[in-house]
């Protein structure tokens, strides 16, 4: 069969070796899954979900009982006082954007201690200028890079000890850069050294990319607020937008003002018909994250044995869904990219080229063949062009669809 499909015997040996030899890593994954499902499963049948909350609204969304079923359930899971879940964030940079200028007012100083944020960031932030950034808005940002792929306690300490910091944001996943993704255990070390000197300042995570990888969430660490994306991990691949904002129920209301209008909060928005998909995308998620963790620890197995260098490796423990390949080779990077797309459900036949996007400094080559335009829930591989070219790879709907997509992508590097 897979001869039938195009994939030589070689890689198909070579996939076999690998799955053997991962087992123990699989046992893990399942089990985490087998956890969190309980969790979400709990969650609707604590909120008593029917079918009346699969109904829709237009115009201004008023009386939404699914909409606020929904913000329930995800506040459940997400160990949140309360939770912001709407198809009107159009990513999980926009979500992000939303908390940020939610929480800051002009004066102010975002510390990011995780280093610099995702690209995407840069023109919000107002490291790239940007007339509508924080910057412009009178916002001071200021970052503390990472030591060792771990916290800098002792500068953080300091900088906290010298003035005033409003809001500290944490990016767990790596984005792309080459440091490692950042565990729940350091996030929770920092937070405990973060409250010995300053108790009020907001903790927000960027949670992208991390959600049901464990057991727990940020917010049960003692973040005060996070972030992510719908056409990520909780998404299930089947949200077809959206992203959500949970923790404290004063922030969440500060972030459904902004979101919204001042005064109507999280009242207004209609759901469009997105209610259902919502729902069933949570439902989904632990088997789906299961999914892309299992594709990404065999794609991660197969590099290793073919000598190149991932990140993590197939035994590490894993922070997010995320595999870095690092090729130190630019036609190497297009070609393993290409390679995904041609494992691709939708638009195999495509061939993915490196091109200038919006919010990225780097030309970027992306191989995301899927239902959904831009998720990276289901299998998606990217890069900047620069050294040391690393593909970012995530996501698979189910492992077997995965592993295949990683088989065609492996087959395509090593083509001669």
């Amino acid at each position: 069969m897979y001869q039938e499909i195009g994939i030589r015997k070689e890689i198909e040996e070579l996939s076999n070796q690998a799955e053997q030899e991962i087992q123990p890593q699989f046992r893990k994954v399942e089990e985490v899954c087998a956890y969190n499902s309980m969790k979400v499963l709990k969650a609707f049948q604590d909120n008593h979900i029917a079918d009346m909350h699969f109904g829709t609204t237009t115009g201004y969304g008023y009386g939404d009982i699914g909409r606020e079923a929904i913000e329930k359930v995800f506040a459940q899971v997400l160990h949140a006082e309360d939770s912001l879940v709407r198809g009107q964030f159009i990513s999980g940079t926009h979500a992000l954007t939303v908390a940020l200028f939610a929480f800051l007012r002009p004066g102010d100083t975002l510390l990011s201690i995780s280093g610099k944020p995702y690209d995407t960031l840069d023109e919000v932030i107002g490291i790239v200028e940007n007339s509508s950034s924080l910057k412009s808005y009178g916002v001071q940002f200021e970052q503390i890079e990472l030591k060792e792929d771990d916290f800098d306690y002792e500068a953080i300490t300091n900088r906290l000890q010298k003035s005033k910091v409003k809001v500290i944001e944490i990016q767990r996943s790596k984005g792309y850069s080459t440091r490692k993704s950042i565990s729940l255990e350091k996030v929770k070390k920092v937070i405990e050294c973060i409250r010995k000197v300053d108790t009020q300042v907001i903790i927000m995570i960027d949670n992208c990319y991390c959600e049901f990888v464990g057991k727990q969430e940020p917010l049960e660490v003692g973040a005060d607020v996070i972030v992510g994306s719908l056409i990520k991990n909780l998404g299930g691949g089947i949200a077809p937008n959206g992203a959500y904002i949970a923790g404290r129920k004063d922030l969440i209301e500060l972030a459904a003002q902004r979101l919204t209008v001042p005064g109507e909060g999280k009242e207004v928005g209609p759901t469009l018909g997105m209610n259902k998909p919502l729902l069933q995308g949570l439902f989904m998620a632990p088997s789906v994250v299961a999914a892309s963790l299992k594709t990404a620890i065999l794609a991660s197995k197969m590099l290793e044995m073919l000598g190149y260098q991932t990140e993590p490796r197939a035994t590490d423990e894993r922070a997010d869904i995320v595999q870095n390949i690092i090729f130190e080779d630019k036609q190497k990077l297009i070609r393993y990219c290409q390679g995904i797309q041609m494992g691709s459900p939708i638009d195999s036949q495509s061939i993915p080229e490196p091109w200038d996007m919006p919010g990225y400094t780097d030309q970027v080559i992306m191989a995301a063949g899927a239902f959904t335009q831009g998720s990276s829930i289901e299998l998606s591989c990217d890069g900047p062009i620069r050294p040391p070219y690393i593909a970012y790879m995530q996501g698979g709907l189910t492992y077997e669809y995965g592993k295949l997509g990683v088989l065609k992508a492996v087959q395509e590097l090593e083509k001669k």
